[in-house]
């Protein structure tokens, strides 16, 4: 007899909950700025906004949340790979192409936020651990996370 946890659907209260409960002690808060932020990928420049919504979540480095308008979205392949939080909802990947070179999951965004996020919809996040990062004018250095 085997048993799967991936088979069950967990609820709190009367809401389900993705992926498993949520920790009362952990925080997603999120914060309009006005930071210039840009990403770049082989030193290509991939974003350029001024109207960040920064993301911050215990335990993990500020996430840059950006307006399609101001990512390359001509560079962007769809990805097959879509992740579940339960602090945010449903994460759809995406990769950039750059000439021949494929870089796959570089960013994300979500769709269908939870109702507690609903900023962070349709706008798009790059892994900070994966490209580089400066906001306003500071080369960011690379956090160590597990998806470094």
């Amino acid at each position: 007899m085997t048993f799967s946890w991936r088979q069950l659907e967990w609820y709190e209260e009367d809401e389900r909950a993705l992926v498993h409960a949520r920790d009362p002690y952990k925080r997603v808060d999120t914060l309009r700025s006005s930071r210039r932020v840009q990403i770049y990928l082989e030193g290509q420049k991939v974003a350029d906004s001024i109207r960040p919504l920064l993301l911050f979540e215990t335990h993990l480095p500020v996430r840059y949340y950006l307006p399609a308008a101001d990512v390359r979205t001509d560079l962007l392949e769809a990805s097959d790979t879509v992740t579940s939080c339960p602090y945010k909802g449903m994460a759809r990947y995406w990769s950039i192409r750059l000439g021949e070179n494929v870089i796959r999951d570089v960013l994300w965004s979500y769709p269908d936020p939870i109702p507690e996020n609903p900023k962070i919809r349709d706008l798009f996040c790059f892994f900070n651990e994966r490209v580089d990062l400066v906001v306003d004018g500071v080369m960011q250095e690379r956090p160590d996370t597990p998806w470094s």
